[in-house]
């Protein structure tokens, strides 16, 4: 499958870290801003670790 689903998480993750942002100015409540940015974390530490060499 190749770097395929590392791009997809990344891609992902670029476009949770801007809904974050969306939500920051719109002065949506703390917790969507929070568990969006989580998210957005959560995804580019998935990405980076499926591309770094592992055993294998």
């Amino acid at each position: 499958m190749g770097p395929v689903l590392p791009t997809l998480l990344l891609i992902l993750a670029g476009l949770l870290v801007g809904g974050a942002w969306s939500l920051y100015r719109q002065d949506a409540p703390r917790g969507a801003i929070v568990v969006t940015g989580l998210l957005a974390v959560l995804a580019t530490v998935g990405g980076v670790l499926w591309l770094l060499p592992g055993e294998g």
